[in-house]
């Protein structure tokens, strides 16, 4: 399939206004993505309710957003954490706005949006132990925000959904929490992984190899290792008894590649896969619903099979 026009006229839009990855420090990442999610963003999107606080954290206290969908309810809901994107060193809670309303709202969910500590102020581990620990606090807060433990799911998208698949793995080697699904879209599962997709999207496919490049400058520590599963979680030993997954992948993504390989490795080990991959697609399509339209088809369509997963 070719690529879906209304993500090629954005491509074109962005390519006019590049400049060189290697020469941006962090917080003009971090301004420039905070710009375009502005930009691209779903605008508008109304939701029962919105609730930011502070939870506590491995070594300081951690931002969170709580989203109550639009639709009423009765009885406890089923939650969905949620981490976002951004290499581990940029994009936020605000950047991820759009889509976590819209995913509380068709998932029928209590969507709890995790700001976890970036790099390079904060290196590998932190966004890891993070996550976890938001994860331990959502189960042990369930009563107070009238979510059912047994109905947790966690998820997030490319950096974030490596961290959701990572707390899963986490979670079997800790003896718990018990999650009930991971929703892992874009994952970037094997930082070591050469694919064809790496090599056919690496540059102009909106997330390019350079910035990858860039960010491991900024998020790995000097001796940690691409092998570790806790940054590969590919590189895993076993995926047994993991919870089931619900994995997308973009056609025209680098990381279409690491999507699929995770779901095959998934699948060897008995574990029930829903894989898709979304024709046209770029990475970081699922937040730019204000400039793609087939973004808001696909969050309807993942929020539907959360929901179906969660009955």
């Amino acid at each position: 399939m070719p690529l879906d026009p209304h993500a090629k006229r954005l491509l074109d839009i962005l390519a006019a206004g590049r400049t060189d990855i290697s020469q941006l420090a962090p917080e003009a990442m971090r301004q420039a993505m905070d710009k375009l999610a502005h930009l691209v963003d779903a605008k508008n999107v109304s939701i029962g309710a919105v609730e930011d606080r502070e939870i506590p954290g491995p070594a300081s206290r951690l931002p969170i957003r709580i989203y109550t969908p639009a639709m009423k309810m009765t009885g406890r809901l089923p939650a969905l954490i949620y981490f976002h994107g951004g290499t581990g060193v940029f994009c936020s809670i605000e950047t991820h706005d759009g889509l976590c309303r819209m995913l509380a709202n068709e998932s029928c969910c209590r969507v709890i949006s995790v700001g976890y500590r970036l790099a390079p102020e904060h290196k590998f581990p932190a966004a890891i132990e993070d996550s976890y620990a938001a994860t331990k606090w959502a189960f042990a807060h369930s009563e107070e925000m009238d979510i059912d433990p047994k109905r947790i799911a966690v998820g997030g998208d490319s950096a974030g959904a490596t961290l959701a698949a990572v707390v899963c793995q986490m979670a079997k080697q800790m003896a718990g929490p018990e999650l009930a699904l991971q929703v892992l879209i874009c994952p970037v599962t094997d930082l070591g992984l050469d694919s064809s997709s790496r090599r056919s999207f690496s540059e102009g496919y909106f997330f390019d190899m350079a910035t990858l490049d860039w960010a491991l400058q900024h998020y790995l520590t000097s001796d940690a290792e691409v092998s570790d599963p806790r940054i590969s979680p590919l590189r895993a030993i076993d995926f047994r008894a993991l919870p089931t997954a619900h994995i997308h992948t973009a056609e025209f993504d680098p990381f279409r590649d690491d999507g699929k390989a995770y779901a095959d490795a998934l699948e060897r080990a008995s574990v029930p896969v829903l894989y898709t991959c979304h024709v046209g697609m770029i990475h970081h399509f699922y937040c730019m619903a204000g400039a793609i339209p087939y973004s808001r088809f696909v969050i309807r369509v993942i929020g539907n099979s959360i929901k179906a997963a969660l009955s």
